[in-house]
């Protein structure tokens, strides 16, 4: 959502001002797209990760203000709860040695938030989810001291009407119930923003969510909630229901959750703006002053505010972006599957292999989404959600013959999708080194079957064989793990287990 808002309370007006507001947004949007007022080809490409505070017991520090103060850095902002910041890299051109740029950038960025947090006897962890995350630390007293989530809470909160329902059945079954959103801040993930043209928009995003349980299956980092071990990467279960307006009957009514996977393929972007105004009524019904459709009539570009943050508001996987440059609206394809971590080296992996992927698959001449149901890509997420690695994914059958056939996520990626990254890639004109390293990262994840949600799960089975309770081993594979995540060796590299104690004497 980004922008500050002031808490208060809204009316029954309040709301239908914006909703007609929202409808002039998105006449003003039509208009812009009609009259082609869009940026040209930029190639940019941008960068957010989430993070976790941790002591070195590997509990999580609630300090986010006190680092940040420390920091002083517009890189790095708040998130939702107060164990949680957030670092922004800049755009940049897609190109040359881009990712060992970003990777370079990232190190010394996290580096120095790290020295920052350790002045206050905290550590930072890209994790999915912190595997010694209790019920007690997310509460709504532990949320950021920020405006916007206080009113997100409360506005949520109130359109459900009731505690929220926490269901996860994996390889344990976790069900507990919450008053607050606070548990989605236990979800910390990487956004990879690309800006497109409005012609190529569709195609990239639907390219985006056909891959995205491959995304998943190569990525998973999130095996523990609350001391309970359930699917590989157990966000978006966890976000969907900390986040669920609708009590029981309106979800037996088959009525939309806020986080989405979506139920089709698009022609343009304007039809994802457009099902945000028709499916979800407004949490933050909060006008700006500037009327869109008299600001284009003046030649002016208007912000689009209410549509802008309507949209922040409904937690698509891929979204949607509007945003205006040097005064030139632009779009952006934000893609919110993955979560952070291991180390940076594992995320400019999964970054490299992501826009390499959508750019060669957005450009095939008998597209992935004309050969495959829209079903199957959203079957292929909770699939990949569910079984990390080991997950068996619905692909389109390769020859003249067409239809579907049922892979191992490893041996689709290998065999296909790996090239077709690499293809995209040097379309991008990324350097053959860049494309060899990072593209590497992830062909050695698939050999190994391995990766942060694996080293994670099998780390803490190796510590409870050892004699560690539950608490213990969890506390002692999270320490572990930043151990390790320190050394920047990617994740497929790290020995499963705990280190042998040092023989006295």
């Amino acid at each position: 959502m980004g922008e500050k808002v002031v808490a208060g309370q809204f009316d029954l007006s309040d709301r239908q001002r914006y909703r007609d507001k929202l409808r002039r947004c998105l006449s003003g949007l039509e208009r812009l797209l009609a009259e082609q007022r869009f940026d040209r080809p930029k190639n940019l490409m941008g960068l957010e990760i989430e993070l976790n505070l941790v002591g070195a017991d590997g509990m999580p520090k609630m300090l986010n203000g006190e680092v940040l103060e420390r920091i002083a850095s517009r890189d790095f902002q708040t998130e939702l709860a107060m164990f949680n910041l957030e670092v922004n890299i800049a755009p940049h051109r897609l190109g040359g040695r881009v990712f060992d740029r970003l990777a370079e950038e990232l190190r010394t960025s996290l580096a120095y938030a790290d020295r920052k947090a350790g002045e206050l006897d905290a550590g930072i962890v890209m994790i999915g989810i912190l595997p010694t995350l209790d019920r007690d630390d997310l509460v709504s007293s532990n949320l950021s001291d920020v405006d916007r989530y206080t009113l997100l809470n409360d506005q949520i909160v109130a359109a459900r009407g009731e505690d929220f329902v926490l269901d996860i059945d994996g390889v344990e079954r976790l069900t507990c119930t919450s008053k607050s959103i606070a548990p989605e801040a236990a979800c910390t993930s990487v956004q990879l923003h690309l800006q497109v043209t409005p012609g190529r928009f569709a195609d990239v995003w639907n390219a985006a969510q056909a891959v995205a349980g491959v995304q998943i299956a190569v990525g998973a980092n999130s095996p523990f909630l609350f001391g309970r071990e359930l699917w590989r990467e157990s966000r978006p279960p966890l976000f969907q229901q900390s986040t669920d307006t609708r009590p029981p009957e309106l979800q037996a009514q088959g009525v939309r959750p806020r986080t989405w996977f979506g139920e089709r393929w698009i022609s343009s972007a304007y039809d994802l703006f457009e099902e945000n105004l028709r499916y979800y009524p407004a949490l933050l019904p909060i006008c700006d002053d500037e009327d869109p459709l008299e600001v284009l009539d003046g030649g002016g570009v208007p912000s689009l505010a209410e549509l802008v943050l309507h949209n922040g508001t409904v937690y698509r996987w891929n979204r949607p972006v509007y945003g205006i440059a040097d005064g030139v609206p632009h779009l952006r394809v934000e893609n919110r599957v993955l979560p952070a971590g291991p180390t940076i080296t594992d995320v400019i992996a999964n970054a490299a292999f992501y826009y390499g992927l959508v750019r060669a698959l957005a450009e095939e001449p008998r597209p992935v989404w004309t050969r495959m149901p829209f079903e199957a890509a959203a079957a292929n997420f909770d699939a990949a959600c569910r079984h990390g690695i080991d997950a068996r994914l619905t692909w389109p059958r390769r020859g003249r013959y067409g239809g579907t056939v049922e892979v191992d996520a490893v041996s689709l990626v290998r065999d296909e999708l790996l090239p077709l990254a690499e293809a995209g890639l040097a379309a991008w004109g990324i350097e053959s080194a860049d494309r060899d390293l990072y593209l590497g990262v992830i062909e050695e994840r698939c050999r190994r079957r391995a990766n942060g949600a694996s080293w994670q799960a099998a780390t803490f089975h190796r510590a409870q064989e050892a004699g560690l309770s539950r608490d213990a081993a969890l506390a002692a594979t999270t320490r572990r793990y930043g151990e390790l995540m320190r050394t920047g060796e990617p994740v497929h590299t790290w020995p499963v287990g705990l280190p042998e104690p040092a023989p006295l004497g």
